[in-house]
């Protein structure tokens, strides 16, 4: 099957996050990640009135009264979108890559040794040893981490592309 002329690669955008503490996440994904805030932890009400009120009905549905949100923005333009609401468990989210769905993001840093402590230091979790993906061949490092909210997500040392491109090393 030939690929439609119309088709071509979408930009990701954003992701959404739901945590328990929108300030602590705040000041997480800030001092850690050294992601940046573009709207300050803010407010929505359930109404109808306004665009955000009716877009956030529209995908909620009706009886959830208010959240909080934040937006931050990483080095390659992409937002994060943080939600507290205050109808979600303080339970930690369960891991389980084998349910359809999202299981991960995946950030890049170079000295994936120093940002793993750092998520370690502010109460966050390393979930496995950091491991050469090409031992002996190329000089690439992942590994997978918690937040200390129990996000998961893994770091990279090199872009996705040159990772898993054949040659591109």
């Amino acid at each position: 099957m030939s690929k439609p002329e119309s088709v071509y690669p979408k930009a990701f955008s954003h992701i959404g996050i739901t945590v328990p503490d929108l300030d602590a996440a705040v000041r997480f994904y800030q001092d850690i990640m050294g992601w940046y805030v573009i709207m300050n932890p803010t407010s929505v009400e359930e109404e109808h009135e306004t665009a955000i009120g009716q877009m956030c009905i529209d995908v909620f549905g009706t009886g959830w009264g208010n959240f909080r949100i934040a937006h931050l923005a990483t080095s390659d333009k992409i937002g994060i979108e943080l939600f507290e609401f205050k109808q979600a468990a303080e339970k930690r989210p369960d891991f389980n890559p084998f349910q359809s769905g999202l299981f991960h993001f995946s950030v890049q840093d170079p000295d994936i040794e120093e940002l793993v402590k750092r998520i370690v230091d502010a109460g966050g979790k390393q979930r496995m040893p950091i491991r050469a993906y090409y031992p002996n061949e190329k000089p690439f490092k992942m590994c997978y981490v918690e937040d200390p909210f129990g996000i998961v997500f893994e770091i990279y040392t090199h872009s996705y592309e040159m990772t898993y491109s054949q040659g591109a090393y």
